[in-house]
């Protein structure tokens, strides 16, 4: 029987992806890890590479297609041609059940009889590109599973340190329903009756989007509070820093310090950095701090994750934000960008505005949205003075906070914005 590769588990509660581009064509012989095919999920557009080395003998799939975790996707024989034994589920997709003991088993050998290693796209992808080879990794995830730890180990990287960006999207398939959630809206009118019309089908991420935003507004009662932060000073310290910054290949922008002014707030309301698990009655402090920040691209709104950010320097967070943002733009974010958020901010000052009230990225319970500043008049002293005010919005969860919470919490953000200082200790 043939060899049948499946969609792999891609992690973080992923169960189906949409097939972008299919890289191989039957009959082609290919080796272990080259390119197979390229898939977008909810989260991210992602290249999986072969398992195996042999003859492409069925492909399963085509571009636009939406297949499940476990559904087939490519068949292989052996490179003669002649089909070869199936390999276990473990072995070809890294689905391998979790141990039955908690306690934490010492690594694996690596396989010696030309069987696949066991792992998962994206540390496939990671070994390829810090030149490691998975036969000689020793494995210490469920399984047998090689980690993205242990290769970046056995390359002598650090662990935790940022992955390699997956290859951009192509072109969208055809589309499918939403998932309806909530009420059944009633049949729409032909609207041919009155005119010309063109459908146009729904990206597989523009469809992620509606459901996400349609899943937020019908489970979460929200609030929001509007309110003005005079950055005047922090204004003035951007510009003043902003050639300097630049000559060190940093892109200073307004949007670090949203994301420092808020980390620092979250310590002080961590209520906010929260998950409520409403089965349970429980809500789910988080003591981490890796904050989404919306990103507009032309595929649609997608929120990569910066971790730790209330430990980080400003600098710092200036550069991770600029180069994630660009990876994103480009289609080359990989899954660990963009999971993992604790609290989100969107900042639409550049496109304009005056406020806007945003939908919260549902499991989280707050999001903070930013307007243009602008200059105004304000009362100083008995005196009009001329004021650069930034108008914020923090949207949040009622059941997890009270409008008082929300405004001490959004003063709290205030408070650092309008005292720069607070933001440039790390300097």
């Amino acid at each position: 029987m043939p060899r049948t590769f499946v969609l792999p588990d891609l992690g973080e509660g992923l169960v189906e992806a949409e097939i972008r581009n299919v890289l191989v064509k039957e009959g082609d012989v290919v080796r272990e890890d080259s390119p197979l095919l390229e898939v977008e999920t909810d989260k991210a557009q992602v290249e999986i590479p072969s398992p195996f080395a042999g003859r492409v003998e069925k492909i399963h799939v085509q571009p636009g297609q939406t297949v499940k975790v476990g559904q087939p996707l490519v068949s292989f024989g052996d490179e003669t041609g002649t089909s070869a034994p199936t390999r276990s589920a473990p072995a070809v997709a890294a689905r391998a059940p979790a141990p039955a003991s908690a306690e934490r088993k010492a690594p694996a050998a690596p396989p010696v009889d030309g069987s696949p290693v066991p792992a998962t796209p994206s540390t496939r992808r990671l070994a390829r590109e810090l030149g490691v080879d998975l036969r000689a990794v020793r494995s210490s995830g469920p399984g047998g599973r090689i980690t993205d730890d242990d290769v970046r180990g056995a390359a002598g990287k650090p662990a935790g340190a940022a992955q390699p960006a997956a290859k951009a999207a192509a072109p969208a398939g055809p589309a499918k329903p939403l998932a309806a959630v909530g009420l059944e809206p009633p049949p729409l009118p032909k609207f041919e009756q009155w005119g010309p019309v063109e459908r146009q089908p729904l990206s597989h991420l523009r469809r992620t989007i509606a459901e996400r935003m349609a899943l937020s507004a019908a489970l979460i009662p929200h609030v929001t509070h509007f309110d003005k932060a005079d950055i005047t000073d922090l204004n003035t310290i951007v510009t003043r820093s902003f050639e300097a910054a630049k000559q060190r290949g940093i892109m200073l922008t307004l949007t670090s310090f949203l994301l420092k002014a808020a980390a620092l707030a979250l310590q002080e309301y961590p209520q906010f950095n929260a998950s409520l698990d409403a089965g349970a009655g429980e809500l789910i402090l988080k003591r981490y701090c890796h904050l989404g920040i919306a990103v507009a691209t032309d595929r649609g709104l997608i929120v990569p994750v910066i971790r730790d950010v209330d430990k980080k320097p400003v600098m710092e967070l200036a550069r991770e934000l600029a180069t994630l943002a660009a990876r994103v733009r480009e289609g080359k974010a990989t899954l660990d960008d963009l999971r993992g958020g604790t609290f989100t901010v969107t900042n639409i000052g550049a496109l304009g505005g005056t406020g806007a009230i945003p939908i919260i990225n549902y499991p989280e319970v707050a999001i903070l949205g930013v307007a243009r500043g602008r200059e105004e008049p304000v009362v100083r002293g008995g005196q009009i003075v001329p004021r650069t005010m930034l108008p914020i919005t923090l949207t949040f969860d009622h059941r997890v906070a009270d409008g008082a919470d929300g405004a001490r919490f959004a003063q709290a953000i205030i408070r650092r914005l309008e005292a720069p200082e607070t933001l440039f200790v790390e300097w």
